[in-house]
């Protein structure tokens, strides 16, 4: 596989919102933010497509940035521009305006890849048709729509549907919802709001020994409702197949041990710890 690029599009004019939708509070931060961090962690580099005249926004210039060279409107800009600043990887492409996405939407992506489909998109649960900005875009795939864009037509969602994409089902409900109008934004407020246990919150888990190799992974980055990390523990466990009860752990949260009690904050790191054996 070639490598994989993370490109979050933040270059639109946001006037059906009225005001800057990089900027909007869903989870206690700017969106482009939340998009970011989602995306950062399942790609080995990560930037946010813009126009010229936005690399010294204030929000936009704490990202690393890919600056629109294609004189093209909407989309493919950032898409071709992206290609052609590195032309030798694929791109996971994230519109930054999708506050329900969870990780498990884009890792159900990146599994997906199969060297064979040029493109690896989601099936939109509104119309059926390819999703392009929630979508592995492939070198070839890019190339395409080079060529597509040149015989005048720019729409990226055409081009995956007269591709060889991979379509998926969604994997969450409403994980692709965009969200362009004030309308919007408060329908998904409501519904972020509803979610079982709270608003959700991103963790990074560290696990040792033999929980390390039943997880498959010495470090994980995860969203959760939980409150606390007894239940979350639990919820790994019964997934996982860990053998300890909580009772015979140690848990250390941002470097100190802490009660299984103790309330859970975006962005915490927590640490299981399993018994020592031997002398």
């Amino acid at each position: 596989m070639t490598p994989l690029y993370g490109l979050i599009l933040a270059g639109g004019a946001s006037r059906r919102m009225g005001t800057d939708k990089a900027a909007l509070d869903y989870h206690g931060k700017p969106q482009l933010q939340a998009a970011f961090e989602v995306l950062t962690p399942v790609v080995e580099q990560c930037f946010v497509s813009v126009r010229p005249g936005q690399t010294s926004d204030p929000l936009r210039s704490s990202f690393p940035q890919i600056v629109d060279t294609v004189d093209v409107d909407g989309p493919a800009a950032g898409l071709l521009s992206a290609h052609r600043a590195y032309p030798d990887v694929a791109w996971l492409v994230l519109a930054c305006d999708l506050p329900m996405l969870d990780r498990g939407t884009l890792d159900t992506l990146i599994a997906a890849r199969d060297g064979e489909h040029v493109a690896v998109s989601y099936r939109s649960e509104h119309d059926g048709l390819p999703e392009p900005l929630c979508a592995i875009w492939e070198p070839e795939a890019l190339e395409r729509l080079e060529k597509q864009v040149a015989g005048g037509r720019i729409c990226p969602r055409k081009l995956l549907i007269n591709s060889p994409t991979k379509l998926l089902e969604p994997h969450s409900r409403g994980a692709l919802d965009n969200i362009n109008t004030p309308e919007e934004r408060e329908d998904v407020a409501r519904r972020l709001k509803d979610l079982p246990g709270g608003p959700m919150i991103r963790l990074t888990l560290e696990y040792f020994a033999q929980l390390r190799e039943l997880a498959g992974t010495r470090e994980q980055s995860l969203e959760t409702s939980f409150a606390t990390v007894g239940p979350l523990y639990e919820e790994l466990r019964e997934k996982y197949a860990f053998p300890f009860e909580a009772s015979k752990l140690r848990v250390a949260i941002n470097g100190d041990f802490a009660p299984w009690t103790q309330t859970l904050k975006d962005g915490d790191h927590i640490v299981f710890i399993p018994p020592v054996t031997g002398g």
